[in-house]
């Protein structure tokens, strides 16, 4: 099934000047960049909107697996959160729609788990990514991985107004 989705290059990947790699990932699966739209910045209102409170626990849980001496995923979840909109808003991001059969999960492949340090060789994550959730844990940062990926159709839908309306 054709679907439509979207990617951010994070601001760590535009400061290694990975544009192009990244873009060329997808493009070799098959998928479409349908546009594109650069931020120079990032305003809070955007990224409370992307990255809401109510995603606190279920972010915390997935720090929980890779650290498992956090004892409160949710109150971990919220620094998280806070780090993640730090770390968005410290320079320019490339947000991307990108097309295809099945795009979403096929996106998701291609970009790797969320963890640079577990995510498998051949995804841009498992390649390219130099940084851990463990890691960034023990420096009180968000994990640096280069990539924002869409997780559901009913998450692609909302971030595309937001970040390409």
């Amino acid at each position: 099934m054709y679907q439509e989705t979207l990617v951010i290059l994070k601001p760590d990947a535009l400061e290694r000047n990975l544009i192009g790699t990244l873009i060329k990932y997808y493009e070799d699966a098959g998928l479409l960049i349908l546009d594109m739209r650069y931020y120079r910045g990032v305003d809070e209102g955007l990224l409370r909107k992307h990255y809401p409170d109510t995603m606190a626990l279920s972010v915390g849980l997935k720090a929980q697996r890779a650290v498992p001496t956090i004892r409160d995923p949710e109150a971990h979840g919220v620094k998280v959160l806070r780090n993640l909109r730090k770390y968005f808003s410290r320079g320019p991001v490339l947000a991307i729609k990108i097309g295809g059969e099945e795009a979403i999960s096929e996106v998701r492949r291609v970009t790797g788990y969320t963890d640079p340090a577990t995510a498998e060789k051949g995804t841009i994550r498992g390649d390219l990514g130099i940084d851990s959730i463990e890691k960034s844990t023990e420096e009180g940062r968000a994990v640096e991985n280069l990539v924002h990926a869409s997780g559901t159709i009913e998450e692609a839908e909302a971030e595309l107004k937001l970040w390409l309306p």
